[in-house]
């Protein structure tokens, strides 16, 4: 094994904090990895990670060599990409992650145009509701909704989804249409709790430039996007919920648009990448061609900067 493939193993078991994760994410067999930690450590003469039963973590040498790992692997990623972008464009394997239904509505079916324009890149698509870590499992990029929480990560905002007030026809021909917020006391919501909190969130508006907040009743709760659009649809209740996610029942007349100007403030979204100095050619061209598809699907106005 050559000194930079070397690094790149080193760095990723410093990233996962595990042999065995590192392999995985490397896919190469663990005693390789153990292999690889203890050829560099041997010709550095210095010992880098200090292993127990149940963790492995950087010794005060190891910290000080990723560092210099991970600008001489990115250079040497950047060198090499230099050389490779005219002939064959950027090539690789590239990790992403993202919310379930923005993943299988939105760019799994623009996916053949981004792998037609370069087909040296290869995708691995992560999708769920589930808040991933980046590090640990080897994610080269990840697209966040909301506010973001994560530390110690590049974040690059690309805009904000627009959330509408939507009920079945069914659910308003029996409890009549809300017209203001106020009306909520007599009506039911289907209620969110957060995959990774397990928070029910408030029901929210904007009025006078200020966001507002209720707690309206609900007699079901759910932890994803599909079971909040399923139950709306099964007349179960009132939902706040991204304007393109039920975008195709709206123009079926299956799911009715209200309280049109009293909507939650728009959600932020962002890309979040590994803290690293230099981005790979392969997750710049990925970002910038994803940027623009949201931006002429789910957007609300225009990037920030």
């Amino acid at each position: 094994m050559d000194r930079i493939e070397l690094f790149r193993v080193f760095a990723r078991v410093v990233e996962t904090a595990s042999f065995t994760r590192a392999a995985d994410g490397l896919n190469m067999p663990r005693s390789s990895v153990s292999t690889a930690i203890q050829e560099l450590e041997a010709r550095l003469g210095a010992r880098l990670l200090a292993r127990t039963t149940r963790s492995v973590a950087p010794t005060p040498d190891g910290a000080a060599f990723y560092e210099h790992c991970v600008r001489l692997i990115a250079d040497m990623e950047e060198a090499e990409a230099l050389f490779r972008r005219d002939a064959v464009g950027p090539r690789g394997v590239l990790r992403v992650d993202m919310p379930g239904r923005i993943g299988r509505l939105i760019v799994a079916p623009a996916l053949p145009d981004f792998l037609d324009r370069y087909p040296g890149i290869e995708i691995v698509l992560g999708v769920s509701d589930r808040a991933a870590n980046l590090v640990e499992e080897g994610i080269d990029c990840a697209l966040r909704v909301g506010p973001l929480h994560e530390s110690g990560l590049i974040a690059r905002r690309i805009g904000e989804l627009a959330l509408i007030n939507v009920a079945s026809p069914a659910y308003l021909a029996r409890h009549g249409v809300p017209r203001e917020p106020a009306d909520l006391t007599a009506h039911q919501v289907v209620r969110y709790a957060s995959p990774a909190t397990g928070r029910v969130e408030d029901w929210e508006w904007v009025a006078e430039g200020q966001i507002r907040s209720a707690a309206p009743a609900g007699r079901v709760t759910v932890n994803s996007a599909e079971g909040l659009i399923a139950c709306c649809l099964a007349g179960l209740g009132l939902i706040q919920v991204p304007a393109y996610d039920v975008r195709g029942h709206l123009e079926a007349g299956e799911l009715v648009d209200v309280m049109a100007d009293r909507r939650a403030a728009p959600l932020p979204m962002a890309l979040l990448y590994p803290h690293r100095r230099h981005l790979s050619r392969r997750l710049q061209v990925f970002a910038d061609w994803l940027a623009g598809i949201l931006a002429a699907t789910v957007m609300s106005g225009r990037p920030r900067p």
